[in-house]
């Protein structure tokens, strides 16, 4: 197999090769302190403030799409083939001054101190380049993972929905120059595995799904780094050694997303941004819940495969693909193995997976007649924030009795885990409120959460039982069904 020794990205408007970089060097540190592209700021060094938010291009199936990420737990390592933007490129409007967004900025007083300001007209420009002419809540989503101390939102907001009164996105180099970036892109692409390192420091970009495989075979103590979301915080926090470390975010063939007759299909190394569209089609109840996982920077970045591996019981996917009857594909060299979701959690930090093993793949269910869903998210700040419980319902009911459930929490637990006691109660009794509550009751029968700085044991345990009264004042009420605020 062909090797490269360097990886190769354009920067802004050049094309940059490195080879002597180690597994846990940034993206921010590489801006900052080697190309003295100083506009991208470090806040908070673990994706939660947006100060560091670039623009990073990539060719998926010859398409250049453009997203905003988190540049301080972005690995430098993960850019080959890309095109990084910074706030130094945007370029002046059509009369020469500033930029659309950043005029807009000026003009409706978006920014005081600002040390998060280039990151916010970042996350801006992005939403422009998208939706020119955004509703209040495409904004509010769009500013999920940007923090601003000073100024307050609501110029910000104006900022934004006043943007497209600048300029439009037609004009925009990202768009003009969008033919010649593809070309170039496509030339960095070469097929090659990609091994780079800084003394002992290593990062290996294999060259395909098969190559992967192959990789974890001869080192199956590797690093597998996908989004880097939670990865990115080992380093950046907790200064770990994670080297050597193979990333798979640039392999095409983890990220495809089927939709078949009886199961939808997700690459593992599909974004939770990948998968929103196909499973707000499939499960609308999901919307609400899926943009309350981070901010947007960390719904491009985070892979569903990387939350399931991981295996926090916090995190956001697992309770409610386990609801759904979610089924995983782990794959070990050229051999393969189906497993329910459910089971692949053992234990808190223990998941079934062999030295060498990945998961390829998540398997959905479609949503089936009479079935009632439901999956909320309980946290201390209602954006970008970690779960402090999260649960999700999948009910069916016929003639007015329950024929199935399946419910599962997040938080409650040392794993993400079904309420088979709650379960059990409903299974056979009438569709009602009575129903649903002595199911709540029945919790203690199923979890004896912890206490920790996120909630407390009885506050875990409230959360848990009022939720089963959300869910039938939202699902089962009949007219005097409500939705209610998150």
């Amino acid at each position: 197999m062909a090797h490269r020794q360097e990886i190769r990205f354009l920067l802004n408007d050049r094309q940059v090769a490195i080879g002597d970089i180690g597994a846990s060097d940034t993206l921010l540190d590489h801006l900052r302190l080697t190309a003295a592209l100083t506009g991208t700021k470090e806040g908070c060094a673990e994706g939660d403030c947006g100060a560091c938010t670039v623009l990073v291009g990539r060719l998926r199936d010859g398409v250049l799409r453009y997203q905003p990420v988190n540049a301080c737990i972005r690995f430098l390592a993960s850019v080959d083939a890309c095109h990084v933007v910074t706030v130094e490129h945007l370029r002046a409007g059509e009369g020469g001054g500033l930029h659309p967004v950043q005029q807009a900025m000026v003009d409706h007083h978006g920014s005081q101190c600002g040390f998060c300001t280039p990151g916010i007209v970042m996350a801006l420009y992005a939403l422009w380049m998208q939706t020119p002419e955004p509703t209040r809540h495409q904004i509010e989503t769009a500013l999920q993972g940007n923090l601003c101390r000073c100024t307050g939102y609501a110029p910000i907001i104006r900022a934004a929905e006043a943007a497209a009164r600048y300029g439009t996105p037609a004009t925009d180099p990202l768009n003009t120059e969008r033919e010649a970036v593809t070309a170039r892109l496509a030339a960095l692409q070469d097929g090659h595995r990609v091994e780079v390192a800084r003394d002992d420091d290593r990062a290996i970009l294999p060259a395909s799904v098969d190559d992967l495989a192959a990789m974890l075979l001869e080192h199956p103590a590797a690093t597998v780094v996908a989004g880097a979301t939670d990865v990115g915080l080992w380093v950046t926090k907790h200064f770990r050694d994670i080297s050597p470390a193979v990333f798979t975010g640039h392999l095409e063939g983890l990220q495809q997303i089927e939709v078949g007759d009886t199961a939808m299909r997700i690459g593992a190394g599909a974004s939770y941004t990948d998968c929103e569209a196909m499973l707000a089609a499939e499960y609308p109840n999901l919307t609400e819940y899926w943009n309350r996982i981070a901010g947007w920077q960390v719904r491009n970045m985070g892979t569903v495969g990387g939350n399931i591996a991981n295996g926090s019981p916090i995190g956001d996917t697992p309770p409610v693909l386990i609801a759904l009857g979610a089924e995983i594909v782990l794959r070990r060299g050229e051999a393969r193995r189906s497993l329910a979701l459910e089971d692949f959690f053992i234990d808190y930090g223990k998941q079934d997976r062999a030295p060498g093993e990945f998961i390829e793949q998540i398997i959905i269910p479609r949503r089936a007649n009479g079935t009632h869903h439901a999956a909320y998210k309980v946290s201390k700040r209602r954006d970008d924030d970690i779960s402090s419980v999260a649960a999700a319902f999948n009910v069916t009911v016929a003639e007015g009795t329950v024929t199935a459930a399946r419910i599962a929490f997040g938080g409650m637990a040392g794993i993400p885990k079904r309420a088979k006691a709650a379960e059990a109660a409903i299974v056979g009794a009438a569709w009602s409120e009575a129903t649903l509550l002595t199911a709540a009751a029945s919790l203690d029968d199923d979890f004896a959460p912890l206490t920790d700085w996120r909630a407390s044991s009885e506050y875990r345990m409230q959360v848990a039982r009022n939720l089963f009264r959300r869910f039938w004042l939202e699902q089962g009420a009949g007219d005097a069904a409500a939705r209610l605020s998150a």
